[in-house]
């Protein structure tokens, strides 16, 4: 499987890109079927946008009524420039999604989410086809509901670090974009059989995922099973109110051949701008490195989020992971590239953190001085090394097509999380159009 270039820790990518004869390639054939898609798109077919997916898609609320169906197809040409000696390359992509979500009839339910990515990348092409959600939904009464099948089942608080996001382990098939909200809605989900609670004031979910197959599938359009569902794990929470506005969330995770794990999420509005919120987790659990010793280890992500009158809004992270290496062992770790890059490899399939201190900003702003125009901006930190990310992105919604264009740089010293990639900066135009 080739992972699309993201510039985040795709050790995979890293590995190719140090590759002479990858360089050599400055050419895609997927570029050119790119352009070809991006042309058909731009035709005037203006109707309603109803999807958001990305960091500017969560900014921006669906304004249309509900339909059983939502598809959208999206195209993407950038230039990617890396860190000499390497050569620039080339970048594409054509994506299909399809979400089916339908009442069989007033008490049964069929969902359904798939996505097809074609992607191109120094003259590398791949199909990758990520099958998100497959499962029926039975209403047993108007408080309590089951569901069984494949189901992307998405926890925390946080927006770039989510510690109680269980089932994110594995789950990246094809890593298209860097914001956090792609990461989430653009992942495997886990076979399972669900039960769900309701009260006034409360709720109880409780969760079983077998063991389905022992080892990941790199075909193009495999589900993936030993992916999301290699070990049996079951999952228990519960949420009460216990003041007006404040329902905090507590979490218990077994999982087969580990300690169980124990989570919390809260937020809570502080004024008429203001929310802040917080997400923790932690139990005994090994780091990612080779026979590491189990111990207690504690994951935490905090922060706020201000909204401005202007329809501007700044939100700031804290991120800790016990788990992960602090200062010293992150300098060692370098001196062994084959030790570092299997780390690293190991922590983007986990999707954690490498060292143990982040930070994040993010800012959006809604009809930015034009109406239907969006701007996001996004920079992450490492507090252990200081390296930095930056993800800029502008996005003008037409009613039925968007017209986006992103820019992205990290820095950092030679070892650190962001200057250790090869690349260093990249720009992207993409068109996504509704159907």
């Amino acid at each position: 499987m080739m992972v699309y270039w993201h510039g985040m820790s795709n050790t995979r990518v890293m590995q190719q890109a140090f590759g002479r004869d990858a360089q050599a390639q400055k050419q895609s054939s997927l570029a050119g079927m790119v352009a070809v898609f991006i042309a058909l798109l731009a035709s005037p077919c203006w109707a309603s946008d109803a999807d958001a997916l990305s960091l500017a898609d969560q900014a921006s609320e669906p304004a249309v009524a509900r339909s059983d169906w939502q598809i959208f197809t999206e195209g993407m040409l950038g230039h990617v420039n890396q860190r000499a000696p390497l050569d620039d390359i080339r970048i594409g992509r054509a994506s299909v999604d399809v979400l089916l979500d339908t009442a069989i009839n007033p008490e049964w339910r069929f969902t359904l989410a798939n996505r097809v990515d074609w992607l191109g990348q120094g003259g590398q092409d791949e199909v990758v086809n990520t099958f998100k959600e497959g499962y029926v939904s039975w209403q047993a009464s108007p408080n309590a509901a089951l569901d069984l099948g494949r189901v992307n089942l998405r926890s925390g608080v946080a927006l770039g670090y989510n510690p109680t996001d269980y089932f994110k382990v594995g789950a990246l098939r094809s890593v298209v974009s860097i914001a956090p909200s792609s990461l989430r809605e653009n992942r495997l989900g886990v076979g399972m059989l669900r039960g769900q609670w309701v009260w006034e004031g409360g709720a109880v979910n409780a969760v079983f995922a077998p063991k389905l197959a022992d080892q990941r599938q790199s075909a193009a359009f495999s589900p993936d099973w030993g992916a999301s569902n290699s070990v049996s794990r079951y999952l228990l929470t519960s949420s009460v109110q216990l003041l007006p506005g404040f329902a905090p969330q507590v979490l218990l995770l077994g999982e087969q051949g580990q300690s169980p794990q124990v989570g919390m999420n809260a937020s809570i509005l502080a004024g008429d701008a203001l929310t802040l919120y917080a997400e923790y987790s932690g139990g005994r659990s090994a780091t990612l490195l080779p026979a590491a010793p189990v111990t207690w280890h504690s994951r935490l992500a905090a922060g706020g989020t201000y909204t401005f009158a202007n329809n501007l809004s700044l939100s700031l992270e804290y991120h800790y992971d016990g788990a992960a290496l602090n200062q010293s062992q992150w300098r060692d770790l370098w001196r062994n590239p084959a030790d570092y890059w299997a780390y690293r490899s190991a922590v983007f399939n986990a999707q954690s953190l490498p060292t143990q201190q982040a930070a994040m900003s993010f800012i959006t702003w809604r009809d930015a001085g034009l109406k239907a125009l969006d701007l996001n901006w996004m920079l992450r930190r490492d507090l252990v090394d200081q390296s930095w990310q930056s993800w800029l992105e502008a996005r003008y919604h037409f009613e039925r097509m968007d017209w986006a264009l992103q820019w992205q740089y990290q820095n950092g010293a030679p070892g650190s999380q962001y200057g250790a990639l090869p690349q260093r900066h990249s720009v992207q135009a993409v068109v996504k159009y509704f159907f």
